[in-house]
């Protein structure tokens, strides 16, 4: 039997099977094909010397990443999981903790340290900035009993990036106070070095730029703050315990059972980002999100933040769109998820990644795509002027 589409059936037809999907969301973020195949093979037991033998390269890889000789624990559970970890293994009840609220997740270092200390000094900036050096500071002036900092690297809520190097810096002239730093969408995008720079706590998701699913918080904890954690006679926590992490990661262990596949997944993640370069892949990053920038102003829209992310844009909505019909131009119609606003800004910016398994081809398709949603919308710009500032951009002309 022969089927026979009318024109509009095989338009509909298409659009449902022929469109390929592409994600350009700030975790998850895209999975490279070899790692999916690394995490498709049969399973294997977590206690033998066969997953050890992964782990212990894992945990030599993670430290590369980092730029650390400490090590980085591997934890199943969500980054926000690693930042609980933290918080909860670190302070007890009393603890004064500055936390500087830039975005949602700096907002969530604020919240967990009122669950776990009562004794939260909350530094609000505003949403597409960035804190300042001397502020931080001042607010050490201010509060010199505080026995922690904790930042945000790349505020993925609003494509926001802090100079991470000189907060330490401006931390560690004032202070003894221990520094957690938020490298969730930072880590693999922006450069950091947590030894040179004297972080005692960052954490990352497999989810982005280490190109993974979900599933997986990496923690990179200094000598100083093992110390701390070690001689903490009251645990408030049982699974998100760095205590029994860092015990179990003397053997190339894991204290409950591991996510086995992701870790599998992630041993093939790393040695791609070892075999890149580190340095390079930070120039990678740098280099996609100047080009992003670029293709959406020349397309007449705004970009959101001052001081702006490598491993996400920010961008405010084109005069005369709506976020529904919008995004659903680019997603159902082009094939492109982008991610929304969050809390206040939602329905006024969107949010677009480009962040760990991505190149220049996929800016040129990401603001090719743009440019099709903006003209099926009626938006006005000039045909072609994204993709080709684009272009120019990695052309170098």
């Amino acid at each position: 039997m022969v089927t026979v589409f009318t024109i509009n059936q095989k338009d509909a037809f298409q659009a449902a099977w022929f469109m390929k999907k592409r994600l350009f969301t700030p975790g998850p973020t895209p999975v490279p094909e070899n790692v999916m195949l690394r995490m498709a093979a049969p399973i294997i037991h977590h206690r033998n010397p066969e997953f050890m033998d992964i782990l212990e390269r894992v945990h030599d890889d993670l430290k590369y990443l980092f730029r650390t000789t400490q090590p980085v624990v591997v934890m199943t559970c969500s980054g926000t999981g690693g930042m609980e970890a933290a918080v909860s293994s670190l302070f007890r009840q009393g603890d004064k903790v500055i936390t500087i609220n830039s975005g949602k997740f700096g907002e969530r270092w604020g919240e967990l340290v009122r669950i776990y200390t009562g004794n939260c000094v909350e530094e609000m900036v505003e949403w597409g900035t960035a804190v300042s050096p001397e502020r931080i500071g001042e607010l050490l002036d201010e509060h010199p009993d505080a026995l922690g900092v904790c930042i945000t690297h790349s505020e993925t809520s609003t494509g926001t990036a802090s100079d991470v190097k000189a907060l330490c810096a401006a931390i560690r002239e004032k202070s003894d106070a221990l520094i957690l730093v938020d490298g969730i969408t930072a880590i693999g995008a922006h450069e950091f070095h947590f030894d040179d720079w004297g972080a005692d706590i960052c954490i990352t998701g497999s989810q982005k730029g280490l190109m993974m699913p979900p599933g997986l918080a990496l923690v990179a904890i200094s000598e100083r703050a093992q110390d701390i954690i070690h001689n903490h006679k009251h645990q408030t926590q049982y699974y998100l315990s760095l205590r029994k992490a860092l015990k179990a990661h003397t053997g190339n262990d894991t204290p409950f059972t591991p996510a086995v596949s992701l870790i599998i997944g992630l041993d093939e993640a790393l040695q791609m980002l070892r075999s890149e370069g580190i340095e390079n892949v930070w120039k990678r990053h740098e280099a996609l999100a100047g080009a992003c920038r670029i293709g959406c102003q020349a397309l007449g829209m705004k970009l959101f933040s001052s001081s702006p992310s490598f491993a996400v844009t920010a961008v405010w909505l084109p005069a005369g769109a709506e976020w529904k019909p919008f995004n659903h131009t680019l997603k159902i119609k082009n094939g492109i998820t982008v991610a929304a606003g969050q809390d206040r800004f939602a329905g006024k910016i969107f949010r677009i990644s480009h962040l760990g398994y991505y190149d220049e081809l996929d800016m040129l398709t990401l603001v090719g795509g743009l440019e099709r949603s903006l003209s099926m919308m009626n938006i006005p710009f000039e045909t072609g002027a994204g993709v080709s500032a684009v272009q120019r951009a990695f052309l170098g002309e």
